[in-house]
């Protein structure tokens, strides 16, 4: 956070309002320049003793766009003026005035956001650590966010993103501002090509906010369902999402647009590549609309589908099956499962003699109320086991207590 350090008698406020007011008026000869300046100052100094701090941070922003715009002028400069003009907001009297002022302070900061992007990003982040209410330090943060998306300075914020669980406790939102930050969130990473992973993870987030008692509201996240399914099949390393189970993406099923959309997530996460050329041979004009390239979905849908069979064939998956079902030659099946273990989709051994893959464990694909009904029954089964060993233990070591029990007896 920038500290102001005064270097004259003359109020910092002050002196950016007789600064910023010698510009705006420079064109206009000494005399209209004189009583303009005088004119500015003393309404300031009015303000000031009348604690109209709103009144001054208006007054104080008015010169703001020349001030930017004039060459005459560094960033340095442009940096310090702003740091006083933002420090008011410690001045304020209530949550509402300061909400107000840094409402004020924003609107003129993200007026031209290609101008000088990175500066106008330092000058609210220095805001946001002024600010005491909750709320005004999210207001910020969210104009911080769009201000970087349309200057196409991201990276700037994206570091941040790490601290959003901690600071969705410190802003307590309600779940419409959560929906907005979640969104802003995702596209301010969609860009980035090492992000998108985190692209996705903030969708989903957005996504999830949304439950079946938001009927009315639900409509607005069919947009961005669908981007999110289409993210998940593009995706090369991600094989594994709750999206079937989440409403905002559930109306898709039934939706007159998008209900083929949904059909290919369920697609994905649910049958083999079988299906998956079934559904392309009809639909290959909607795949490329959204950039879906066939290649790269057979590639994913062959590892999608080594992983059902993992699931489904008792550990053992012969050769002959996973050609068949992977449409491969036999000289690829091993390529296959090693792409798998390298992915760590599944955990297996093969077994080049007898031709199988012997598998030990697997990713699910989807993590519902069967696959949890299913952990269940193993960690009961478990449970069983565990306990049995230890009965079977203890009751060895009393027949053994008692067998010497019984020799000591004889040999006295």
């Amino acid at each position: 956070m920038t500290t102001i350090v005064p270097t004259s008698e003359e109020d910092p406020a002050l002196s950016v309002v007789r600064f910023t007011s010698e510009l705006s008026w420079s064109d206009a000869g000494p005399e209209v320049v004189e009583q303009q300046v005088s004119r500015l100052c003393v309404e300031a100094q009015e303000c000031m003793v009348m604690n109209r701090w709103l009144d001054l941070t208006s007054l104080m922003l008015t010169s703001a766009d020349i001030v930017f715009s004039n060459s005459k002028v560094s960033e340095k400069d442009l940096e310090c003026i702003f740091t006083v003009i933002c420090n008011l907001v410690t001045t304020s009297r209530s949550p509402d005035e300061e909400l107000e002022m840094a409402k004020l302070i924003c609107a003129k900061i993200i007026q031209q956001p290609s101008d000088k992007p990175a500066l106008r990003l330092r000058i609210l982040f220095n805001l946001y650590n002024l600010l005491d209410n909750a709320y005004c330090r999210f207001y910020v943060f969210m104009k911080t966010l769009n201000l970087a998306i349309s200057g196409k300075v991201t990276e700037h914020v994206i570091p941040s993103f790490k601290k959003i669980d901690s600071f969705l406790k410190e802003w307590n939102l309600e779940v419409q501002d959560q929906r907005e930050l979640f969104l802003s969130v995702a596209n301010a990473l969609k860009d980035s090509k090492s992000s998108a992973k985190d692209s996705f993870k903030f969708l989903t987030k957005y996504l999830a906010t949304f439950s079946d008692e938001d009927t009315y509201k639900m409509g607005e996240a069919k947009e961005e369902a669908v981007r999110t399914i289409i993210e998940f099949v593009k995706a090369p390393d991600m094989f594994q999402c709750d999206l079937l189970d989440m409403p905002a993406v559930g109306q898709l099923e039934k939706d007159a647009k998008y209900a083929l959309v949904y059909q290919l997530l369920k697609i994905f996460l649910t049958q083999r590549l079988d299906a998956y050329l079934e559904f392309q041979a009809a639909n290959s004009a909607l795949l490329k609309s959204y950039g879906l390239v066939h290649e790269d979905c057979i590639a994913k849908m062959r590892l999608m589908s080594l992983v059902d069979l993992a699931s489904h064939e008792s550990g053992r998956i012969p050769y002959a099956l996973i050609k068949d079902i992977l449409r491969i030659d036999d000289d690829e099946v091993e390529l296959w499962v090693v792409k798998a273990l390298t992915a760590k989709l599944i955990d297996c051994k093969m077994d080049q003699l007898n031709q199988v893959v012997l598998v030990s464990s697997c990713t699910e694909r989807v993590f519902g109320k069967q696959q949890w009904q299913a952990l269940s029954t193993k960690l009961r089964t478990w449970r069983g086991n565990i306990e049995s060993v230890i009965n079977t233990i203890q009751a060895n070591k009393i027949t053994e207590d008692g067998s010497q029990a019984v020799q000591g007896m004889m040999i006295r």
